[in-house]
């Protein structure tokens, strides 16, 4: 009589959650060896002990696990800037403050994601997953909540919390270009040049809707 092995729900949740997080490290390990451009599934797979279908389960493409790497980020970066809204005093301060703990996270990143990888290469940014935009959310909290006290009148919410992150992902993404690494003159190239550029954005009263 044969026997049936049966696997509990909680212990099948855990053998997941056990072969994304292989999946995840592999990934981390090839996109920084070989580029992300260069790297192929069958690269990734090779560093799991997952086979082919196995990995397909999870996810249908490099571009995926990307994502959520990019999620996975997010995700770890997100009570470090949660941390920033805390101490935060005025619209500056916070900016300075959450560009500073965002470039020095992407500074410790890269030991694990870069490290042996091609030099100079900045890694494909992934949108609009989401922790990425509970990240947006966070910003747009804290901006929301400073901007009475501390602007002028209101400008665009949405508009002013995206040109922040863009500008800050794009001058940390040339700062790991350059070496040494200066974090701290890229971030007051950030806060000088969204903080000089505030005076001459327009007035926005949003609908009731938007507010």
């Amino acid at each position: 009589m044969s026997q049936v092995l049966y696997i509990s729900p909680g212990k099948r949740e855990q053998t997941k959650a056990a072969n994304r997080q292989a999946i995840l490290d592999a990934a981390r390990q090839v996109f920084g060896e070989l580029g992300f451009e260069t790297a192929t599934v069958r690269d990734i797979i090779r560093r799991t002990s997952l086979s082919v279908g196995a990995f397909y389960n999870y996810y249908r493409s490099k571009e995926e696990v990307f994502a959520a790497l990019a999620d996975d980020g997010a995700r770890r970066f997100k009570p470090i800037l949660r941390a920033q809204s805390a101490k935060a005093t005025d619209f500056e301060s916070y900016l300075r403050a959450a560009v500073a703990a965002y470039f020095d996270f992407l500074a410790g990143e890269r030991e694990t994601w870069l490290a042996g990888g091609p030099g100079g290469e900045p890694l494909p940014h992934a949108r609009n997953t989401p922790e990425i935009l509970a990240v947006f959310e966070e910003v747009r909290r804290v901006f929301a909540g400073i901007m009475d006290r501390d602007l002028a009148g209101k400008v665009d919410l949405d508009f002013l919390t995206a040109s922040c992150i863009a500008v800050a992902r794009e001058i940390g993404d040339k700062m790991m270009e350059r070496r040494p690494v200066d974090a701290e003159a890229a971030t007051d190239f950030v806060v000088r040049l969204i903080v000089g550029g505030l005076p001459s954005l327009p007035r926005f009263e949003p609908s009731g809707a938007d507010a």
